[in-house]
């Protein structure tokens, strides 16, 4: 089955922006959302507590800008996401949030310039499972490395594959049970029916080599819970 171009997704997303705007749920489709949020934003805190910037990608309406915020107050924020009501929405919530400049980019990261050594935080929650081929993967990667700072962190919430097909089975049959209990079977097939079509994630492991592959040299796994987890990686400091 072909998976959805770019603008697929986008049209989906621009219709679902009151979901992903509850900062106590995070998105519900997700399991262990809100801890996976909370963790991600104190890993940020104590890697980085003396950031200034943040670049928030695939930010949706803003919920990990917003719990960042909450430990390290008053950063320059820069928002990237494909929908524009997303966007409009996050704005709307971060300016709220901090006195720093907020900056919102439209657009797919793939295509997306954001310079060198700009950040000293990055999060990408549910947004990765998105890129398709390995040399996708390699250069998104490699822009982060290239566009943080030297101590800089990189924070990644996401849905992962496992490489041996039993295991996938297991965690996928653990996901369908979550969703059924969340709301019913529709639900389940819904999600795993846009999941199909949309997402191609990778396993976890594949992403931990990658972070140390582009030049990060500390690489911390957070959370997993069947096929999601919260992880993250730190730039090397500059030698003093």
């Amino acid at each position: 089955m072909s998976k959805s171009t770019v603008e697929q997704i986008r049209e989906r997303f621009d219709g679902d922006v009151e979901r992903f705007s509850n900062l106590e749920t995070g998105q519900s489709a997700t399991m262990d959302a809100p801890l996976s949020l909370a963790l991600i934003a104190d890993a940020a805190s104590r890697v980085t507590p003396g950031a200034s910037s943040l670049l928030d990608v695939g930010c949706g309406a803003g919920n990990y800008a917003l719990k960042i915020l909450e430990r390290l107050p008053n950063l320059e924020v820069t928002l990237i996401d494909l929908s524009r009501p997303m966007l409009d929405r996050a704005v709307e919530r971060v300016k709220r949030a901090t006195t720093g400049r907020v900056t919102a980019l439209q657009g797919d990261l793939r295509e997306l310039q954001i310079g060198e050594s700009r950040f000293d935080v990055i999060c990408a929650a549910a947004v990765l499972h998105h890129l398709r081929e390995a040399e996708e993967w390699h250069s998104v990667f490699s822009k982060f490395h290239t566009s943080l700072r030297a101590g800089g962190s990189i924070w990644i919430s996401d849905l992962v594959e496992h490489s041996d097909a039993r295991v996938q089975a297991l965690m996928w049959e653990r996901y369908g049970a979550y969703l059924t209990e969340l709301k019913n079977e529709a639900y389940r097939d819904h999600v795993f029916a846009y999941v199909a079509k949309e997402d191609s994630a990778r396993p976890l492991m594949f992403q931990l080599d990658l972070l140390r592959s582009v030049g990060f040299n500390k690489v911390e796994l957070l959370h997993k819970n069947g096929c999601f987890a919260a992880f993250g990686a730190i730039k090397e400091s500059l030698p003093v």
